[in-house]
């Protein structure tokens, strides 16, 4: 072998090694950090509502605000994620049934993961998008957990998650952020309650639930751990603004409805099992909101 040759190929092969050896360290720190313990505040202890008002705004909630695009309109849980056979993401059963997960959750277990993307064991929520319902009322938050506290019960498992080693590096290396991560850096108190009415003030709390994908600003890109295939999330705010496309509330709820866009095109991965269940008043307020960004 010619000696340009042979420096040629080891060099390539000491490259490779080293970058194996990197890919793996990655891996490790993702590993590591999904099971890194989280202190938080201890949550002010509250009653779970009973009144028949309060399940009716748990129940639309629960069917508006993406619980039931992965959790299943029962709480049973299902796959929401699969990408062939190197990523699959299965929502954990959440509801009163054998195998739920939250079967157990003290109305503080609640605050935790949904205000602080917090576990009851104190690790991190690494794919549920928590910073979504972070700044949610005190009154929606407890009604949703009414709601599920009382869905009839169904048997199933917790969290199945099957991540691609690239995924849990680039997690390693902080280019994949948790919902603890998200809340941590945009810290704020939880919403103050306003009428519900076609104003900018209330489309801005509907919007909340639109950040796990879209961005803490609405600018739009690639979702953060989501299979390759997956198109980037639309930008809702700036110039480039899709909102545009939508002049009138009367349009942009039928996108909602029909999870396509006015030249009929079909749209990808947006939630439209929640969206199409969006009220009047909220669908005409986050249309309201967001052309005004």
């Amino acid at each position: 072998m010619r000696p340009w040759i042979r420096r040629l190929t080891l060099g390539a092969l000491a490259t490779a090694a080293l970058l194996a050896t990197a890919g793996a360290g990655a891996v490790w720190m993702g590993h590591r950090k999904m099971d890194r313990q989280i202190s938080t505040p201890t949550p002010a202890p509250w009653a779970v509502p009973s009144s028949a008002e309060a399940l009716a705004r748990g129940a639309y909630v629960y069917a508006s605000r993406g619980c039931a695009d992965c959790h299943g309109k029962d709480g049973g849980g299902k796959v929401f994620i699969q990408d062939g056979d190197s990523l699959l993401v299965k929502a954990p059963n959440i509801s009163p049934g054998t195998g739920s997960v939250a079967a157990r959750y003290t109305p503080q277990d609640w605050t935790r993961l949904l205000r602080h993307g917090v576990k009851p064991n104190g690790r991190p929520a690494f794919i549920m998008p928590s910073e979504d319902y972070a700044r949610w009322t005190q009154e929606d938050l407890a009604a949703l957990v009414a709601h599920v506290r009382q869905l009839p019960p169904v048997a199933g498992e917790g969290l199945v998650a099957k991540l691609p080693p690239p995924l849990v590096g680039a997690y390693g290396l902080g280019l994949v952020q948790d919902a603890a991560e998200k809340i941590a850096a945009r810290p704020a108190p939880p919403s103050q309650p306003v009428p519900p009415s076609v104003s900018v003030a209330h489309g801005a709390y509907v919007a909340q639930m639109c950040a796990g994908c879209h961005g803490p600003e609405l600018k739009g890109g690639r979702i953060p751990g989501g299979p390759p295939d997956w198109p980037a999330a639309a930008a809702l705010s700036g110039p480039q603004s899709v909102i545009s496309r939508y002049p009138d509330a009367a349009s942009f709820q039928q996108m909602l409805k029909s999870g396509r866009r006015p030249d009929g095109s079909a749209i990808q991965v947006m939630p439209f099992e929640s969206l199409r269940e969006l009220n009047d008043v909220d669908a005409q307020a986050l249309h309201l909101y967001l052309k005004q960004l």
